[in-house]
C-alpha cells in the first residue's frame, strides 16, 4: 500500500492529525482532506465533507496525482441535546457529517481500490454506537450507521479485495475537551469509570488505524475494533 496515496479526513487536528502523522512516518503518502486545506502531515487538500460535490472534488484531486491505497474516513462533529427539543435539522446535520460522509468518501474511493486491486477503508467510529448516552441523540445514532456502513461496504465490496473497518475510539484526550480534563471531578470520575484508569491518546488510536495499513490480514473486514479501554463493556 505504500505505493498510493492513503486518504484521511479531518486531518488538521485530534485523532485525525495523529493518524495522518503516524501513516506518513510510516512511509505512506497522505492526503489529509480538510475545510482549510491544511493537515497535519502529507498534502492538503480542502474538502468539506458535509457537501458531496466537495467530497468528490477532493478525491478527484488526489486521484489525478497519484493511485489511491486507502481512505481513513476520520471526520465529524458531537453536538449535545435534549432529545425531546432535537430538530430534524440538527439530526440531519450529524449524521450528514458523521454517516453520510463516510459513505460517500468511501463509495468515491472504491473505484480506485478496485482498479488497483484491493484496499482498505477505515471509518472511526465510537463506543457511543452501543451506548445509550443523554443529550447525544444524534452522535450515537451516526456512529452507529457508521459500524452498519462498514458491514454493508465490507460484504459487498470483499470480491473486489476491499476491505473497510471500523474503529471505535472511547474517550480521547484532544484539543477539543481539554477543558473537561481540567475540571478534578470529571478526571476522577474518568478514571473510575474506565477500566484502564485513564483517557485514550490520540496517538493510540493512531497507531491503531496504521497497524490495519501495514498488517496483511486479509480475512479480517466489517468489523468494528473498540479502543475504549474496556468502557464499554465494564459493569
Amino acid at each position: 500500500m505504500a505505493d498510493g496515496t492513503i486518504l484521511v479526513t479531518g486531518a488538521s487536528r485530534g485523532i485525525g492529525a495523529a493518524i495522518a502523522s503516524e501513516l506518513a512516518g510510516r512511509g505512506f503518502r497522505v492526503a489529509g482532506l480538510t475545510r482549510s486545506g491544511q493537515a497535519a502531515a502529507g498534502e492538503g487538500f480542502v474538502c468539506d465533507v458535509s457537501d458531496e460535490t466537495s467530497i468528490k472534488a477532493a478525491i478527484s484531486a488526489v486521484a489525478a496525482i497519484g493511485p489511491i491505497a486507502g481512505l481513513v474516513n476520520n471526520a465529524g462533529l458531537y453536538e449535545e441535546a435534549d432529545s425531546a427539543t432535537l430538530s430534524a435539522a440538527d439530526f440531519d446535520k450529524l449524521m450528514r457529517n458523521n454517516a453520510t460522509s463516510a459513505f460517500v468518501a468511501a463509495r468515491e474511493v472504491y473505484p480506485h481500490l478496485k482498479s488497483a486491486g484491493g484496499g482498505l477503508v477505515v471509518n472511526i467510529g465510537s463506543f457511543y454506537d452501543r451506548l445509550g448516552v443523554p443529550r447525544s441523540l444524534a452522535y450515537c445514532a451516526s456512529k452507529a450507521a457508521v459500524a452498519a456502513i462498514t458491514r454493508c461496504l465490507a460484504v459487498e465490496w470483499a470480491p473486489d479485495k476491499v476491505r473497510v473497518l471500523n474503529v471505535a475510539p472511547g474517550f480521547i484526550a484532544t484539543d477539543l475537551n481539554k477543558e473537561y480534563l481540567k475540571n478534578d471531578g470529571f478526571r476522577r470520575w474518568l478514571e473510575k469509570r474506565v477500566p484502564v484508569g485513564r483517557a485514550g491518546e490520540p496517538e493510540e488510536i493512531a497507531r491503531l488505524v496504521a497497524s490495519l495499513f501495514t498488517s496483511d490480514i486479509g480475512f479480517l473486514t466489517g468489523e468494528t475494533i473498540y479502543a475504549d479501554g474496556a468502557q464499554s463493556i465494564v459493569q
